[in-house]
């Protein structure tokens, strides 16, 4: 398993970091697009839909449902995606206290998927195109984010296995530990700079940068929690098996679902205080 995973990450890095860099934003928009559909199609499957035709028509519902925040503006999205993710980190601590609110409901469990794939979607398209406090940095931020995502999950697994005792959600993800948490936002701050490299902000916006990457982290977490916590709730393991040895594709982008929008948010808001 270990060296399937290994291979299969050795071959489609270099890939999607060559595709993040060189696509033209048309194109990195249509391959998230892509992406958005194929994880909405695994999510289908955490509602507990078996057979193809009813499985294809969730990918169809996210593809309309995509129309309708063009209309909206980006800051709203965000903030929506903001207060939805609030509400999920209650659903994870009581999980399974509160699994009867959305548990057996097809209708909420669908809403919820529109509130984790329609603002990741809008983040990642605004952040590949445009240009942050006009340092023409899109593509490299986009990349920072999963670099970010990933050093913090290495961290977290690191800190876990070294010194992790107290659980963190022991009712979701039983391997998830405090001091792994304290691995990944330790992780965050060491990539903190990075970001300031990137982001050429003003001085008083440095100390926000690096509450914002940390603040992005433990979102990431959060992420990882709620998704462990629907494959829970309808006795799965795995998303999907698109990615030999690592699952589905929402078993590697969960943590971004979380992240990017709050990340996104959060230049959004810095550009308001400091441009």
């Amino acid at each position: 398993m270990l060296k399937r995973r290994l291979i299969t990450a050795a071959v489609l890095i270099p890939i999607f970091v060559l595709l993040v860099l060189k696509l033209p934003p048309l194109g990195f928009a249509i391959l998230t697009s892509i992406f958005t559909l194929i994880g909405a199609w695994e999510w289908s499957g955490l509602l507990g839909l078996k057979d193809f035709l009813p499985r294809l028509c969730y990918p169809i519902f996210i593809c309309g449902i995509l129309s309708i925040p063009v209309y909206v503006t980006l800051e709203w999205v965000m903030l929506g995606a903001l207060i939805f993710w609030l509400l999920a980190l209650v659903l994870v601590v009581r999980y399974p206290k509160a699994t009867h609110y959305w548990g057996n409901s097809l209708v909420v469990r669908s809403l919820m998927g529109c509130m984790v794939f329609v603002p990741t979607l809008r983040a990642l398209i605004y952040l590949r195109s445009s240009d942050i406090f006009g340092a023409n940095n899109g593509p490299s931020v986009v990349l920072f984010i999963f670099v970010l995502i990933w050093c913090a999950d290495s961290g977290a697994y690191f800190a876990g296995n070294l010194w992790g005792k107290t659980k963190l959600a022991p009712a979701v993800s039983p391997g998830k530990t405090w001091q792994g948490l304290a691995g990944a936002l330790a992780a965050a701050l060491l990539l903190a700079p990075i970001l300031m490299w990137l982001l050429p902000a003003p001085q008083p916006a440095l100390p926000v940068l690096i509450l914002l990457t940390i603040i992005t982290v433990g979102f990431s977490v959060l992420g990882d929690l709620f998704e462990s916590m629907l494959k829970r709730n309808v006795g799965l393991k795995d998303s999907g098996g698109i990615f030999p040895g690592h699952g589905g594709l929402l078993d590697r982008v969960d943590s971004l679902t979380a992240a990017a929008p709050i990340f996104t948010l959060g230049c959004l808001l810095m550009l308001k205080l400091f441009h």
